[in-house]
């Protein structure tokens, strides 16, 4: 039995199961940025005591550890998995997510959780690719982005949710209990993925040299490309929400939580509206809403010193890039060909690219003194190059087309 007979109610179970997964990894992912202080000031005391600054900075290096987690993670395990059967997959990734999680609440010092963190990146990408790949069947045709969206509303609500009652318990009670956290709802994950998530077949006979042939594919590139650069934006702003809630507009260190809580309501209903948007134009919706970013992270920069307004425009920004990731993940499954599972895996290396640069590129901005507020401009910058990216790519595709027409009309 496949997910593509699934009555409705059955299906609707199954992707529930999967958006418990991703409820664990959009806290996991996201929760550590509202604790940067807190984490700067128990695991680098001697950094934090000379330049408290400093440590904030290099503290955002587990932000890019995890990100490169996911990087290298997506396309190797994905790539080697694709021949299994995609509920078996799910399974083991989801252990492997409480396991991995569970190692950064246990592990010592700056060098082992940063270690922690990287292993817990590495399941990311594949889970959510290959749950994609699930979701998209169960739903049928015409609602493929729709059923990405179901998903991904996991991750969108821990942003409203899981990261805030995190980052208030973790700030109450010492950093690790956000993560004690994740671990618990991982394990519930595994076990509803066990239950609900019925049979679906893989891909038998594929290796991983086989789904490595997506990389042939330019517009794959392209697509990459446009994910990592723009949505670096919108990790740029979101790394360094903390000190930007608290030195910036000047706000105690509670408002963090609100804060995050409408940024999660952004993400929320961004990604409602962006499956939607996506299965209506896609193309269109891409340029449509990287301009869109670029504008609402210079106003927001722009605007920081006033936490009310700075409330208004991380909620513009979290909405737009919510709304863009189901139209990315679509993307590349259309021009991704037979090579389905790296593709839809591929995403997320991309997303959290973009995590890794825009929180390294954030760092370097405010170790260079320019403030909590300068990751907006680099986030506005980084959404125009994106911007320029999909611009580049949707150009070159049009010319293949009409080429392939012409020379089609010629032989005729």
């Amino acid at each position: 039995m496949t997910s593509s007979i699934l009555s409705r109610g059955a299906a609707m179970r199954a992707l529930l199961s999967l958006a418990i997964g991703s409820f664990g990894i959009g806290m996991t992912e996201f929760v550590i940025m509202g604790l940067l202080p807190n984490i700067a000031e128990e695991l680098l005391p001697s950094v934090w005591a000379a330049n408290p600054d400093d440590a904030i900075a290099q503290a955002g290096w587990l932000i890019s550890l995890y990100a490169l987690g996911v990087v290298v993670g997506a396309p190797t395990i994905a790539g080697s998995v694709a021949r299994f059967p995609r509920h078996r997959v799910m399974l083991f990734l989801a252990l492997a997510l409480t396991v991995f999680n569970l190692l950064t609440v246990f592990a010592p010092t700056f060098e082992t959780v940063a270690l922690s963190r990287f292993l817990a990146g590495l399941p990311h990408g594949a889970y959510f690719g290959i749950g994609a790949l699930v979701a998209a069947d169960a739903l049928g045709p015409g609602n493929r982005a729709k059923g990405v969206a179901f998903v991904l509303t996991g991750l969108t609500v821990a942003n409203v949710v899981g990261v805030p009652l995190g980052t208030l318990l973790g700030q109450q009670f010492g950093w690790r209990i956000a993560f004690l956290i994740v671990g618990v709802i991982f394990a519930l994950a595994t076990l509803a993925i066990g239950l609900f998530v019925p049979k679906h077949p893989g891909q038998p006979g594929r290796r991983l040299r086989d789904e490595l042939r997506v990389f042939r594919v330019a517009q794959v590139w392209f697509a990459l490309g446009t994910g990592a650069i723009g949505f670096g934006g919108f990790f740029a702003m979101y790394s360094y929400i903390a000190p930007m809630v608290t030195d910036v507009s000047g706000s105690p260190e509670w408002a963090v939580s609100i804060v995050l809580v409408i940024v999660g309501l952004g993400m929320t209903v961004g990604n409602i509206v962006g499956g939607h948007l996506a299965d209506v134009n896609l193309k269109k919706w891409m340029l449509i809403g990287l301009a869109t970013m670029a504008v609402v992270e210079a106003l927001l920069a722009l605007t920081a010193g006033w936490v009310v307004t700075l409330s208004l425009f991380a909620f513009a920004v979290a909405f737009v890039g919510s709304a863009l990731s189901p139209s990315i993940q679509t993307r590349l499954m259309d021009v991704a060909g037979d090579n389905q599972s790296i593709a839809a895996a591929l995403n997320h290396s991309a997303l959290n690219i973009g995590n890794s640069l825009g929180a390294f590129l954030g760092g370097i901005v405010i170790a260079a003194g320019l403030g909590f507020a300068a990751p907006a401009w680099v986030g506005a910058a980084l959404a125009l190059a994106g911007l320029a990216v999909a611009v580049v790519s949707f150009r070159v595709e049009d010319r293949a087309r009409a080429r392939r027409e012409f020379a089609g009309a010629s032989a005729s």
